[in-house]
């Protein structure tokens, strides 16, 4: 246990932080699956719009340095690759 006053605030910090990181990449993990599933039932049009909410959280959880910048772009390039493939199959 910390010991000093400041210890003290930054372990409270530590843990609002970490809950409020675990619950972003949680909501973005659902997004990730969501936009798999689309493209799994072969729904362009679904999986493009929850391509785009999915983005949208990717780079604000980059942004906010929840995940790591090139994780992110990673991630849109991956999911892209395979909606592009969907709509060309």
């Amino acid at each position: 246990m910390p010991n000093t006053n400041s210890s003290k605030k930054r372990l409270r910090q530590n843990v609002v932080r970490r809950t409020r990181n675990r619950a972003t990449k949680s909501v973005i993990r659902g997004h990730i699956r969501k936009v798999l599933e689309a493209v799994a039932a072969g729904e362009v049009e679904k999986s493009e719009e929850q391509f785009r909410l999915t983005a949208k959280r990717l780079d604000k959880a980059a942004a906010n340095n929840v995940i790591h910048r090139n994780r992110a772009a990673r991630v849109k390039s991956r999911l892209s690759t395979r909606i592009k493939a969907l709509k060309t199959a």
